[in-house]
């Protein structure tokens, strides 16, 4: 990955939030403070505008500087966790204009790990995770077995797509949503969701 494409991955994410956001804020209406597409269309919004003006001295410094953008212009639950995963990623990352795909498999485990430091979730408490793990394992599997980005992607979006429609059975165990109880069953979560756009648009660029 080069500063090129880590930069029209971050745009196709853009994209994609603003197009989904009246769904992610619907989904969050269902259980949290209703506000998760609207927030992430902000903080990606001012993403666009920093990949417009800045000139980047490495794949690293695009992830730290969008993390940066979006702890600052999130608001709720998703900014922290969000610009935390961005900023671990990008720190996790060698200088200079390209990284290699162990590289990069490497940097998105220090983005998960990042967003449990954090928040404090594990697998089945119905939050981002239950995407993002997944992905990140799926990543990793397909980098050791001498796949290329494209598949490694799509494995880490399809990965992430089972995670986040798997929520919709979860009771919820963090944030928000947990203060439902059984009444969060039967929705997926927002951030799963959220999350697993962010991996489909990395498949979408890389596709051949």
């Amino acid at each position: 990955m080069d500063v090129v494409l880590a930069t029209a991955w971050l745009r196709a994410i853009a994209e994609s939030v603003d197009a989904d956001a009246d769904e992610l804020t619907k989904l969050d209406s269902a259980i949290g403070d209703g506000d998760h597409g609207v927030n992430l269309r902000r903080g990606f919004t001012a993403v666009t505008a920093l990949l417009d003006g800045t000139a980047f001295t490495g794949v690293g410094d695009v992830f730290v500087r969008t993390g940066g953008t979006l702890i600052s212009k999130v608001g709720g639950a998703s900014g922290p966790l969000y610009g935390s995963a961005f900023r671990a990623l990008g720190k996790a990352l060698p200088p200079g204009p390209a990284v290699t795909l162990p590289d990069l498999a490497g940097a998105l485990r220090a983005g998960l790990d990042a967003v449990t430091a954090l928040g404090g979730a594990a697998p089945g408490d119905k939050t981002i995770v239950d995407a993002y793990r997944p992905a990140v394992a799926a990543f990793e599997e397909a980098v050791a077995g001498g796949a290329a980005l494209p598949e490694a992607a799509a494995g880490a979006a399809r990965a992430a797509g089972d995670g986040a429609r798997a929520t919709i059975s979860l009771t919820a165990r963090k944030g928000r949503a947990s203060y439902l109880g059984e009444r969060s069953a039967g929705h997926q979560d927002p951030g799963a969701t959220s999350t697993w756009l962010i991996f489909q648009a990395l498949a979408d660029v890389t596709a051949p």
